[in-house]
């Protein structure tokens, strides 16, 4: 066996073998969530680009800064599943469809929508964080992203991804991922950019309070077990 396959078996093996196990046992029935946020994605794609949709699309689920905290949190739980005008949809449904897909096989659809919220909701709070801060501070934003629309779907995306990393140990993978985020911003310093970096961290945050948890039910029953994750088929 060469180095290299062992290198992938050590990073990709548990995840590879339970996306395995799961679409063996179930198909597309493993994946309920994620089909209906990628139709959810193209239909709200569909209704934004026409003139009776759009302002309803604005209306129920795209975040603004300047919008009062209020509406801004109940708009949130709908705005992962609205895609960015600017760019191609076809780029956020094979996203939705990759990402949402290997984290619902591996971590079941509730959590898959609980981790995606929380990093959206990290993005849309550091919105109002880094305007207040300034332009002038690295971590901060200028007044004008105030109008700007929240991230849709990648912070959750990005969220997804580096909570998987992390629970299935490829840790290389989820560095990675880190990485190329904090590139983007290095050489597109934007508010999308920038709510990727909190989207990772408040999925981080989540990481370290599941391990803290997982340690002290270990300590309260004695070290037992691998340690790795179970895997779900």
């Amino acid at each position: 066996m060469s180095t290299l396959t062992q290198l992938a078996r050590a990073e990709w093996g548990p995840l590879y073998a339970t996306l395995r196990d799961g679409l063996a046992d179930r198909h597309l029935r493993a994946i309920p969530l994620t089909l209906a946020a990628v139709c959810l994605t193209a239909a709200f794609q569909y209704a934004q680009n026409q003139s009776w949709g759009y302002r309803f699309v604005q209306n129920i689920g795209c975040v603004r800064a300047e919008d009062p905290l209020w509406l801004a949190l109940l708009r949130t739980p709908l705005s992962l599943f609205v895609p960015a005008l600017d760019l191609p949809v076809w780029g956020a449904l094979a996203q939705i469809l990759l990402v949402f897909g290997i984290a619902e096989i591996c971590l079941g659809w509730w959590r898959t929508l609980v981790i995606g919220y929380v990093a959206t909701l990290a993005g849309t709070l550091y919105a109002r964080v880094g305007i207040a801060l300034g332009y002038d501070n690295w971590f901060g934003l200028p007044a004008s992203d105030a109008a700007v629309v929240d991230t849709g779907p990648s912070a959750a995306v990005v969220g997804l991804a580096v909570y998987v990393c992390w629970r299935y140990r490829a840790y290389a993978t989820g560095v990675l991922v880190v990485v190329l985020m904090v590139v983007e911003v290095i050489f597109k310093d934007n508010l999308a950019g920038k709510e990727h970096l909190a989207a990772i961290g408040g999925v981080l945050l989540l990481c370290a309070v599941s391990a803290l948890s997982r340690h002290r039910r270990r300590g309260g029953r004695g070290a037992t077990g691998s340690g790795l994750p179970p895997i779900r088929s």
